[in-house]
C-alpha cells in the first residue's frame, strides 16, 4: 500500500503524467488559437512553437491541434480497452464509475472531432474575411468547451480510480 508521505504510487503517478501532457498540450493550442485570432506578430508565435519546422502559423495551429485532439482519441481508446475492464475486475464497486468515464470518452471524442473540424476550417488557405474570422471563433469556442469538460473529466479520471491504480504493483494488461 502506498504511504501517507506519498498518496501516489509509481502507476497513478505515470497515469497522471500522461493526462498532464494533455493538459499542456491543449493549453498551448488554445493559447495558439487565442493568438492567432488576436493578431500576434508572426515572431511571437513562432517563439512559442519553435519545436515546429515550418513557417506558416495555421500550419502550425492546424498541426498542434490535430496532434494534439488525436493523442486524447488514442488515450481514452486505450483506456476504454485496457484500462476500464482492469478496473471493474479489480474494484468491481467502481463500475459506476468508469461507466461515467467511459461516457464522458465519448463526449470528449465528440468535441474533440468538433475542434477538428473547426480546425480545418480556420486553417483552410483563404484570404482574412469575416467567415474566416468566425470560422477561428469558433475554433477557439470548441476549444474552450473542449478543455473546461476535459480538465474536469481528468481530475475526476484521477481521484476516482487512485485507490484501484495504487494497489496494482504493475498495469495488469501488461501481464
Amino acid at each position: 500500500m502506498v504511504g501517507t508521505a506519498d498518496p501516489d504510487g509509481p502507476l497513478l503517478r505515470e497515469f497522471k503524467q500522461v493526462h498532464a501532457v494533455i493538459r499542456r498540450d491543449l493549453g498551448k493550442v488554445r493559447a495558439l488559437a487565442a493568438a492567432v485570432v488576436d493578431g500576434a506578430a508572426p515572431a511571437a508565435i513562432r517563439r512559442d512553437v519553435g519545436e515546429l519546422k515550418t513557417n506558416s502559423l495555421l500550419f502550425q495551429l492546424r498541426v498542434n491541434c490535430l496532434q494534439a485532439c488525436g493523442f486524447v482519441h488514442f488515450h481514452h481508446r486505450g483506456e476504454d480497452a485496457l484500462l476500464f475492464p482492469s478496473v471493474r475486475a479489480a474494484a468491481p464497486d467502481l463500475g459506476p464509475i468508469v461507466d461515467r468515464l467511459e461516457k464522458d470518452h465519448r463526449l470528449v471524442s465528440d468535441m474533440l472531432d468538433d475542434v477538428e473540424a473547426a480546425t480545418e476550417a480556420a486553417t483552410a488557405d483563404a484570404a482574412v474575411t469575416d467567415d474566416v474570422l468566425a470560422s477561428r471563433r469558433r475554433l477557439i469556442d470548441a476549444l474552450e468547451v473542449l478543455a473546461g469538460h476535459l480538465f474536469e473529466h481528468l481530475d475526476f479520471e484521477e481521484k476516482a480510480l487512485a485507490p484501484v491504480i495504487n494497489s496494482w504493483k504493475r498495469w495488469p494488461f501488461y501481464a
